[in-house]
């Protein structure tokens, strides 16, 4: 069993009923959703923790955009079409030339970096989830919640079920802060990596429609072309 076996532990019993529940079975109470991914996004604890990372890894994180200005100037060495890619027959020349283990270095090292940040952020994470289960109680006792269910595990559902944000509040009651620098040989459990997972995925999609957004703003401020006569 994973340290964090009790942290979800409120939570499985919860979410593992209704999978486990007769289609029959009548219940008496209320049903809700939580979101988990995006009740630890919302939190103080986490938007503050992300924040720091950015200090407190900040040699990393320029080191890493050092390192990745070297790895464009090396490739750009074999762009020989100019299309800004290194196309498979551009990789094999890459691949035989003396840039090749330079190269190599340069992307372990980038990678290495990344693990070292990708920690901080893992670790500030498992702080909080190590309350969630508790914070997930106290919305069920006040709200009297029989069942709670993923989003994803519900065909249609009233927005007044979603307890998201609920259990957000009741998080920030219970975790004021965390920590971004893990102790020595720490790993994250496996719940955590995998919702770790899908909240990097909530944050790159969410950055990647911003930057859609504030491109079609752009155009749409942008002067139209007069029309030729």
């Amino acid at each position: 069993m994973t340290r964090l076996t009790k942290f979800l532990g409120t939570a499985g019993l919860m979410l593992g009923a209704a999978v486990a529940m007769p289609v029959q079975a009548q219940v008496s109470g209320s049903i809700a959703t939580a979101d988990i991914p995006r009740t630890v996004i919302g939190t103080t604890a986490f938007q503050s923790a992300y924040k720091q990372v950015e200090t407190d890894y900040a040699q990393q994180i320029e080191l890493i955009r050092t390192r990745a200005q070297e790895r464009q100037t090396l490739l750009a060495k074999f762009d020989k079409n100019g299309d800004k890619q290194v196309d498979e027959t551009e990789q094999e020349a890459m691949k035989k030339s003396a840039d090749a283990p330079k190269l190599k270095s340069i992307e372990q090292e980038i990678q290495q970096l990344s693990n070292q940040i990708d920690a901080g952020r893992a670790y500030a994470v498992e702080q909080i989830l190590l309350q969630y289960g508790n914070a997930l109680d106290d919305v069920v006792k006040a709200k009297q919640i029989k069942i709670v269910l993923t989003p994803s595990s519900m065909l249609y559902a009233q927005p007044e079920a979603d307890i998201t944000a609920a259990v957000t509040a009741a998080l920030n009651l219970r975790v004021a802060s965390v920590g971004v620098v893990p102790p020595a040989n720490w790993q994250p459990a496996e719940e955590v990596v995998q919702i770790f997972q899908q909240i990097n995925q909530r944050l790159l999609t969410a950055q990647y429609l911003q930057q859609q957004q504030a491109a079609q703003q752009q155009q749409q401020a942008a002067p139209a072309a007069p029309v030729g006569r």
